[in-house]
């Protein structure tokens, strides 16, 4: 079942075309990474899927709504954790995880029941009472996540997820991420570690705005007779012309 559409999706910016006619779809339940340098497109595109901005043409779809017209529901069916996913510091662990549930909608008795299920998930029962200034970036990341998915969506969009984060602390998260696409949960995931390209179904790698590769990893891997996701980034990228968003 396709959860996600893209198609000829453009963005222009005046005379700069951050996003270039592209089109993909995304199944239920897959973990979708999209790819490309700092300045790619990225994030506008899934700002555009997530009904944050206006496509200047083409059409996109996102749990059956239009993201063009339909940007109130594409946002009532979704989770979101951007790159600057804002946890306010001076809340308790438990404070954020209730606030956040409120924000998505989920009913007041049922708070309570998954702020304690999310602090189980996480082995945060210890720090239900610690401000979230005093976490580390990992936990902090582990924790944005799950207040992302707080309301149990059918897809959650992450961009760049893990920037920042130690290798030890990415894993850890990715493990999140697994839960969650093993539940039934799609996960579109935009990344510039091209290890993280590893852990997904598909991927697309996109170069100044366009799709230059839509695969399985080690289709592309095969495709482009590399021995890792990185190898086959740098076929496609290194004549990229854009500098960073």
């Amino acid at each position: 079942m396709k959860v996600i559409t893209a198609d000829h999706l453009t963005k222009r910016f005046g005379d700069f075309t951050a996003v270039d006619d592209i089109s993909f779809e995304v199944e239920q339940g897959e973990i979708f990474g999209f790819l490309g340098a700092n300045g790619a497109g990225k994030t506008t595109a899934m700002r555009i899927l997530c009904g944050l901005s206006k496509p200047t043409s083409g059409r996109g779809t996102v749990a059956g709504f239009d993201v063009t017209r339909q940007p109130e529901r594409v946002k009532a069916s979704i989770g979101y954790m951007s790159q600057r996913f804002a946890l306010y510091d001076d809340l308790k662990v438990s404070e954020s995880i209730r606030l956040y549930a409120g924000i998505y909608g989920v009913p007041g008795k049922r708070i309570a029941q998954r702020t304690d299920e999310i602090l189980a998930s996480l082995g945060f029962e210890g720090e239900r009472d610690t401000l979230v200034k005093s976490l580390p970036l990992g936990w902090k990341q582990k924790l944005a996540f799950s207040v992302a998915i707080v309301h149990d969506p059918r897809i959650v969009f992450l961009d760049e997820p893990t920037g920042g984060v130690d290798p030890a602390a990415r894993r850890q998260f990715w493990e999140l991420i697994y839960q969650a696409a093993n539940s039934g949960m799609t996960v579109f995931v935009t990344t510039h570690y091209m290890d993280e390209a590893e852990y997904c179904d598909r991927v697309t790698i996109l170069v100044d705005g366009k799709i230059e590769a839509l695969d399985t990893p080690a289709a592309l891997k095969a495709r482009y007779g590399a021995p890792t996701m990185n190898d086959v980034f740098f076929q496609l990228a290194r004549g990229a012309r854009r500098g960073a968003d």
